[in-house]
């Protein structure tokens, strides 16, 4: 409704203002409330009126920096594609007539009641919520990578979950092709994961990774749910190696031949030898299979650390493990789809671009569902006729 919020005048029937913000989703989204924000970005959870169900709306302010605009694309890129029970959905991008007109992005997802971070924040997990988790994480890493597509910022808070404890997969702002016909130049070149989830090589390579570096920052996410505190904090880059080889050891001959940039081979056989810490010693309480999984998944070398599919067949997760119900992509992502190094205002037109491509599809989606409810209608009328017919000549 019109009002004045912030400094900002709302004359707009169809907008409301949130902590300032002038969110202009109406007359479909109403009843919104604030959710969160981010550095380019506010969340809130609105009613859908078409639905009749509560979602969550992201608006995007991306068009002031190229940075923000490579992310905002590569999510829409990715999640209209993408269609999986532990991934985030796309359900809505609000319409606007011309590139020009575009000022904001309008994101509608599914709406989730928190996060992963919020809840080790307030409880410890049992090993019942640990694994289920975890095979969650794992199904739709499966997913993910076997589209060619690289998270690479898998962390805790953006594994978002509901009170049935469904989990979902969010944020693919930071995620890239994986292609393995590519060399792909330049791949270093952004900032990639928050650093205590960062794998080793990322840290030690100049380029050249593999979707082994999710399979890292998923055993630091379990090592986190094992004990409610992040396993390797590290408060810079060398802090952060530091905590690595604290407790996985110095790394084997094998291990620093794996390591192409020399500098950093050399620094690493230039450190005193440190012992490997037992994971029992320190998750004492924790179930042995889950140690042997985050072994596999914490392994310093990413040749020898263990693959999705690998992960979800091993033992800790046999309760719910069945390759029929892990999907996989329809149609990988190639490298003809990465966005490097384009100006603002070809990623704004490839934005666009993309909203009206999800938007023609979501039609063609909507027509071909009621042409199918009208013909079931009809079938329904037809029978109801025959039966109608066939009891008449009961009467004559």
């Amino acid at each position: 409704a019109p009002g004045n919020n912030n400094g900002i005048v709302n004359t707009n029937p169809n907008a409301e203002i949130i902590r300032g913000q002038l969110f202009e989703v109406g007359p479909r989204y109403t009843n919104l409330a604030y959710i969160g924000e981010g550095a380019y970005g506010m969340v809130v959870s609105a009613n859908d009126t078409l639905t009749k169900t509560r979602v969550a709306i992201k608006k995007i302010s991306p068009f002031e920096h190229q940075t923000y605009c490579q992310r905002t694309l590569r999510e829409i890129k990715i999640l209209t594609r993408f269609r999986h029970e532990n991934i985030i959905d796309i359900r809505d991008i609000l319409r606007v007539e011309s590139k020009e007109l575009m000022k904001d992005v309008y994101i509608v997802q599914c709406l989730m009641e928190t996060d992963l971070y919020k809840l080790l924040k307030t409880q410890r997990l049992s090993n019942d919520h640990i694994c289920y988790f975890l095979y969650q994480i794992l199904r739709g890493l499966k997913y993910i990578h076997s589209a060619n597509v690289l998270h690479r910022d898998l962390k805790p808070s953006n594994l978002l979950l509901n009170t049935t404890c469904d989990l979902k997969i969010c944020d693919f702002g930071l995620a890239r092709v994986a292609d393995p016909e590519h060399d792909h130049t330049g791949f270093l070149t952004e900032y990639v994961a928050t650093r205590w989830y960062r794998a080793p090589e990322i840290m030690l390579n100049s380029k050249g990774y593999t979707k082994s570096i999710d399979i890292w920052s998923v055993g630091c996410i379990l090592a986190e749910m094992l004990s409610n505190r992040p396993i390797f904090p590290g408060k810079h880059y060398l802090d952060q190696l530091n905590h690595i080889l604290g407790v996985l050891g110095s790394p084997s001959a094998a291990d620093l031949d794996s390591i192409i940039n020399e500098k950093a081979r050399s620094y690493l056989q230039s450190l005193p030898y440190k012992p490997k810490v037992p994971w029992s010693t320190l998750f004492s309480h924790a179930d042995p299979n889950a140690l042997d999984l985050l072994d596999k998944m914490l392994t310093f070398n990413p040749h020898n650390r263990i693959s999705v599919e690998d992960a979800l067949a091993h033992p800790y997760l046999e309760q719910y493990y069945d390759p029929e119900d892990e999907p996989v992509a329809e149609k990988p992502f190639n490298v003809s789809m990465e966005i490097d190094d384009l100006p603002k205002d070809t990623l704004k037109q490839h934005i666009f671009d993309e909203t009206m491509r999800f938007l023609q599809i979501s039609d063609q989606i909507a027509r071909s569902t009621k042409e199918i409810l009208r013909s079931m209608f009809y079938c329904r009328i037809c029978i109801l006729r025959i039966n109608v017919t066939n009891v008449e000549h009961l009467f004559h």
